[in-house]
């Protein structure tokens, strides 16, 4: 195990200098005038400008503009706005209120999700199962801002700056709805085709009672696509939580990164992604990880 964890994080390294640089290239090849509007309705003196983009790095190429940002990176520094606002105490203040909304949000899909369709997987064609499956189609079928923009209506909603758990719950239903779908369409599909597997009916030919047919070894082995689906969701919900967070008026990433793209901050933007990609990166590895624990003939080496 110790020598697969370790291949792996190796294998990180160039998905993670990769994927960086494409995003960096991405944002600062956009061709925009970083110092527009910067100095009101006048244009930005020279000086003024010169000055600017030489503290940025401006005038460097891109791959050597890529660089001193790495080197910065790894330091703990995301860089300065161009107004001098340090990035991390931007990301720092919205982070957390985006972490605490996608956990509520990938909570809220597991479980629903994963028992919606077991209960349907176990009792296919019936009319829970109808239900399920025409509930799912409604939401998948529902734009995200819709569905919150009406759950706001309907209970009132209003989440204050500091975004606690409780306030989160229905922006967190939102935001998970369309995963939720996903997952309880998923696990039924999962949960039909294992009744029919060989070690099931071994553990019914055994005399186990049903509870445990279905909990250690029916749900054990058909959750393993679910549990790859709800790692890697983590990242898009934090990613795709812009539109939850303009319906809901809540301060985090999404909005955080909506701002800064309309003021051209690059730097902001960036760093927010650079985030979002060790997420994705460490979630695949914690995935990985825990096939192992679902299915003990997985083995790594």
């Amino acid at each position: 195990m110790g020598r697969y964890v370790l291949r792996r994080l190796l294998q990180l390294i160039p998905v993670f200098f990769g994927t960086t640089f494409i995003i960096y290239a991405l944002v600062w090849a956009i061709p925009v005038d970083p110092f527009a509007g910067k100095c009101g309705q006048r244009p930005c003196p020279p000086e003024y400008v010169a000055k600017m983009r030489a503290d940025f790095n401006l005038d460097d190429n891109l791959l050597v503009q890529y660089i001193k940002y790495l080197g910065k990176l790894f330091t703990g520094n995301f860089g300065q706005t161009f107004s001098g606002v340090d990035v991390s105490t931007l990301i720092a203040n919205a982070y957390p209120i985006t972490i605490r909304l996608a956990i509520i949000a990938l909570i809220i899909e597991a479980v629903i999700g994963i028992i919606a369709g077991v209960l349907t997987g176990l009792r296919k064609n019936g009319f829970l199962d109808n239900l399920v499956l025409i509930s799912t189609l409604f939401l998948i079928s529902l734009p995200v801002f819709v569905t919150g923009f009406v759950l706001k209506l309907l209970f009132n909603v209003s989440v204050p700056n500091s975004a606690p758990f409780f306030d989160l719950i229905v922006p967190g239903f939102v935001l998970g709805s369309l995963s939720m779908a996903y997952v309880a369409r998923l696990t039924r599909t999962s949960i039909a085709e294992n009744r029919r597997a060989d070690f099931v009916r071994t553990a019914i030919a055994k005399g186990l009672p049903g509870k445990r047919v279905v909990g250690v070894h029916l749900l054990r082995n058909s959750v393993i696509p679910v549990v790859t689906f709800l790692g890697t969701d983590l990242g898009a919900l934090m990613g795709g939580a812009i539109v939850t967070e303009g319906v809901f008026n809540i301060h985090g990433i999404g909005g955080l990164v909506f701002i800064n793209i309309q003021q051209q901050q690059g730097v902001v933007v960036t760093g927010v992604v650079t985030l979002l990609v060790l997420v994705y990166l460490v979630m695949s590895l914690v995935v990985d990880l825990l096939y192992a624990v679902l299915d003990p003939r997985i083995r790594y080496e």
